[in-house]
């Protein structure tokens, strides 16, 4: 009992386990063990070895079975084995998770090198990061840059969808759940927070989290621990948080907790939409052509001036997700080595910025759409004064320049003449 106690709390790197015990015989610890969540390898000792019981031992999960008297060289050489063999499933499990995944980089406008310098800088410490920009930014690779420049880097990378958990299902996928403890819970559930202790865990779209579930990952945030569901022990965790959304999270009428938000703000970067990074487009067609062609073993096709200039004039409304689609669906679909014009899909127009008329302005009831008007006017004229400079912008209004390039993307804002 007290070693099931050890392992519920604890890492353990593998167990050797005798059979015969009195009170609770080995085959018991082994089903306790999986009742309670733990996956590190067990090799079973017994002085009564036969066949039947090394099967059944393997069946009930036992890496391998040892014979008593035990052999010391035989001993050590299975505990290596074991050892190396858990050293591989986590590899592997890791390469799988990356795997069609990871993105470098790739930009070399002044808001992608900000975004280097920043992780660059922010990458080691152990400090809660929120991210915010538009979908298809590319957040998911900002964020395994800064887990990839950790002191965490050798552990997991755990990745939380919260816009895509039901609601009712939330707390369980953040926190587990016991066996039992509502219906459908067949059995014990491993939470997210509890899979990335010691490393790292990205709640992606938090804005979307229920006001219950963002209470309870304030109190594990600042509290570093958790109950799962059902349970009624505390259980510690040393996590990273790094949290991204889309919406502006500071704002009263998101429906965010605003003590949530400041726990999460300590550090915090916005990811420039796809529209402003100017010549990061051709980069980007380049670099997905050569990577995508790499992948289906075909060779890599041209882009002809024309098309290029089309794409770099376009809105880009989906971002860089937008960007690679259009790059896998030309690398299979043109004929020819060169991409043309007229193999270009139907592309929408770059939306123009809201234009309201200003003699109408006082004629709105609605408040906030005299709000959002007069504000879209305003940071409008802004920009025109400054030449469309946003760091310049954003210095004279004694704004911060993430939160400009929010309002312009909220507002579909002009950005050059």
């Amino acid at each position: 009992p007290e070693a099931i106690e050890i392992l519920s709390v604890e890492k353990v790197d593998a167990v050797l386990l005798d059979i015969k015990m009195p009170g609770m015989d080995g085959f018991e610890v082994l089903q306790k063990m999986n009742e309670i969540g733990c996956d590190m390898p067990v090799i079973v000792i017994s002085g009564h070895g036969n066949i039947e019981t090394a099967v059944e031992a393997v069946k009930a999960g036992a890496f391998d079975f040892l014979e008593k008297p035990l052999d010391r060289a035989r001993m050590l050489l299975t505990l290596e084995n074991c050892l190396r063999h858990r050293t591989l499933q986590i590899e592997a499990l890791k390469l799988k998770d990356q795997s069609g995944y990871f993105t470098p980089m790739i930009g070399e406008c002044p808001p992608m090198q900000e975004v280097r310098s920043f992780v660059e800088r922010v990458a080691p410490s152990d400090a809660t990061v929120l991210i915010t920009g538009e979908n298809g930014t590319g957040k998911e690779v900002l964020v395994r840059a800064l887990h990839a420049g950790s002191r965490r880097r050798e552990n997991p990378l755990i990745e939380v969808n919260c816009a895509a958990i039901p609601r009712d299902l939330v707390e369980s996928e953040l926190f587990g759940h016991e066996k039992g403890s509502f219906t459908g819970a067949d059995k014990l559930r491993i939470g997210k927070f509890e899979q990335a202790d010691g490393g790292t865990l990205f709640l992606d779209e938090i804005g979307d989290m229920s006001g219950e579930a963002q209470a309870k990952v304030l109190k594990a945030v600042e509290e570093g621990r958790f109950q799962r569901v059902g349970g009624g022990k505390s259980r510690d965790v040393d996590v990273r948080i790094i949290a991204a959304t889309n919406r502006d999270l500071a704002d009263p009428e998101s429906g965010f907790r605003p003590d949530l938000y400041f726990r999460l703000n300590v550090l915090s970067i916005h990811l420039p939409p796809l529209r402003d990074r100017g010549g990061d487009v051709e980069l980007l067609l380049d670099y997905f052509m050569g990577d995508m062609a790499a992948r289906l073993n075909v060779p890599a096709k041209r882009f002809d001036p024309q098309v290029l200039d089309i794409l770099g004039r376009y809105a880009w409304p989906g971002n860089i997700r937008e960007l690679r689609n259009l790059v896998e669906r030309l690398l299979i679909l043109v004929p020819g080595e060169t991409v043309h014009a007229d193999d270009l899909p139907g592309l929408s127009e770059t939306p123009a910025a809201v234009d309201p008329d200003a003699g109408s302005l006082f004629e709105t009831d609605d408040f906030q759409h005299f709000k959002t008007t007069s504000e879209t006017m305003y940071l409008q004229r802004k920009l025109e004064e400054n030449a469309y400079n946003i760091s310049k912008t954003a210095e004279k209004l004694g704004m911060q320049r993430s939160n400009l390039y929010k309002k312009i993307s909220k507002y579909g804002l002009k950005t050059e003449s």
